[in-house]
């Protein structure tokens, strides 16, 4: 499944996988190293959280190349704002409560739910998807539905 992400995304991400892969390997390689010389591996606490941090980077590392496997660029410029498209800013209405909020329409790796960067695979972002100035959606969330009216589409930044 296509990861869409940003330029500024895209080149974070990679310099993420070269700092896992050249820094975070060699310090765990050195910690490994370090509890070797401790003597006898079967009781070395050290060696073992050493070895379990080593799975887990080695395991992030490949999800991150998944990502970047999958990753299609998507030009910021492009994005037009007559329907709610990832890299789109979209204020909608509660109809249920009259509460309005503003959310940016993002890839699940550029997400920040604090900040109202939500992503487009989420239950609202999913529900926001495609939708135009004026179009309500029904969005099943956890706590049930949500009934939203769209009041505004802008493309992100603008």
């Amino acid at each position: 499944m296509p990861v869409y992400l940003t330029e500024k995304a895209l080149k974070k991400l990679k310099a993420d996988i070269h700092h896992a892969r050249t820094v975070e390997r060699k310090r765990i390689s050195n910690e490994i190293a370090e509890a070797r010389a401790h003597g006898d591996l079967s009781e070395n606490a050290e060696y073992d959280a050493a070895k379990e941090a080593q799975g887990k980077l080695e395991a992030h590392i490949a999800q991150m190349e998944n990502t970047l496997a999958e990753a299609r660029l998507v030009n910021e410029e492009d994005v037009d704002a007559s329907r709610a498209r990832i890299l789109s800013t979209v204020r909608y209405v509660n109809l249920k409560t009259g509460k309005e909020k503003t959310v940016t329409l993002v890839s699940a790796p550029e997400a920040d739910v604090a900040s109202g960067r939500i992503p487009i695979t989420s239950p609202i972002g999913k529900g926001l998807l495609g939708k135009a100035v004026d179009e309500e959606a029904v969005i099943e969330v956890p706590a049930g539905e949500l009934h939203v009216k769209v009041l505004e589409i802008t493309r992100d930044g603008q």
